[in-house]
């Protein structure tokens, strides 16, 4: 019988949660129109052989709506999660490395970010962008890169004072090509996992503003929309309408934080003799 070291472990669950993520991504994509077909001959069924998660009031298949609906989140996510990551580089390196007025002007941004309650701002974001795809994904971005960037600046505080970093400087060499030849190298870990990590929280958040009608307008099939409207039905015993699609978003956030905690292990150099 063959036993698998951790670090094999570890790779087989990444692969199995990357692999998972992009199915549903592509699948939930396909399927888009015809999550939005009604067909009131099939409304109100329960889950069974032929519709896995039941149908809802319009006859609308739930199994389709709810990979539609992950799918959504998942783009947005990842949309949202790119653009939050980069800024954390960026704003993490410039507060580290362009002096302390900048650096201070940079960490009261952060502490003024984390300092109002998180979905309070990001609402009043969305709203203002006028919500929509748009606005939740600016939303998002912009409420998602602090945590990041003070990884990010502490790391490169570090770095600066290694000692070929000083050598670099000594022999003339630009801040420029010193932040892109010897810090972003170095930093590049920190900021894959940070943005992996950054995707459950996107997604969470966004389900969550769009719940809450401040997201993603409701003929779009959204998880945080398709939940909404399963409250109303909830008390007439269609629990389907809101279990399939609720316990679906919790596995993709949970593969998300898996996949991140997957990378950083196999990032980590100590992790080869596990």
């Amino acid at each position: 019988m063959i036993r698998l070291n951790g670090r094999i472990k570890t790779v087989v669950l990444f692969g199995i949660a990357i692999i998972f993520l992009i199915v549903v991504t592509m699948v939930g994509a396909f399927f888009s129109e015809a999550a939005m077909v009604t067909d009131f001959s099939r409304k109100d069924l329960a889950p069974g052989a032929r519709y896995l998660f039941g149908t809802d009031w319009l006859g609308r298949d739930m199994f389709i709506r709810t990979l539609t609906g992950l799918s959504m989140s998942i783009r947005i996510g990842i949309l949202a999660a790119g653009v939050s990551s980069v800024l954390a580089l960026l704003l993490g390196t410039l507060a580290a490395t362009m002096g302390k007025a900048v650096d201070a002007a940079i960490t009261w941004v952060i502490d003024l970010v984390m300092g109002i309650p998180h979905i309070l701002l990001l609402i009043l974001i969305s709203y203002a962008f006028g919500k929509g795809f748009k606005g939740v994904v600016i939303g998002v971005a912009l409420t998602h890169w602090t945590s990041l960037a003070r990884v990010i600046r502490g790391e490169v505080l570090q770095l600066k004072e290694a000692l070929y970093i000083q050598t670099a400087k000594k022999l003339g060499v630009s801040n420029a090509q010193i932040a892109w030849k010897h810090m972003f190298p170095h930093l590049y870990p920190q900021f894959l996992v940070g943005l992996i990590l950054m995707f459950p929280h996107a997604i969470l958040h966004e389900a969550s503003i769009t719940f809450l009608g401040f997201g993603l307008p409701p003929e779009q099939p959204a998880i945080g929309v398709i939940l909404s409207e399963s409250m109303k039905y909830l008390a007439m015993g269609r629990w389907w309408l809101a279990l399939f699609p609720g316990l679906f978003l919790v596995l993709t956030v949970i593969l998300f934080d898996v996949a991140g905690e997957s990378l950083r292990k196999l990032l980590d150099p100590g992790s080869v003799h596990k």
